[in-house]
């Protein structure tokens, strides 16, 4: 393969998993596409995220299912 052949490939693999993710967690979490989008681009970009809001939006509720669609420790940090 070339190396534009190898992008591609890598980019369509990147796509298909970014939508599974996406798709598992739109299984829990309904009506928040826009949040879903946000956190997955900055976990799969290396980034970090603050959720804030109200009491019963589900912010944990997406992380918890978050973490478990990618096999990763969750442990919550709460402020006050």
């Amino acid at each position: 393969m070339t190396t534009a052949d190898e992008a591609r490939a890598r980019a369509a693999e990147f796509k298909a998993v970014f939508a599974k993710v996406k798709a598992e967690v739109g299984k829990m979490v309904v009506g928040q596409e826009h949040v879903v989008d946000g956190v997955l681009t900055a976990m799969m970009a290396g980034g970090h995220v603050l959720l804030e809001g109200v009491p019963g939006l589900g912010k944990t509720m997406l992380v918890r299912t978050l973490s478990e669609a990618v096999s990763l420790a969750f442990s919550r940090i709460q402020f006050t």
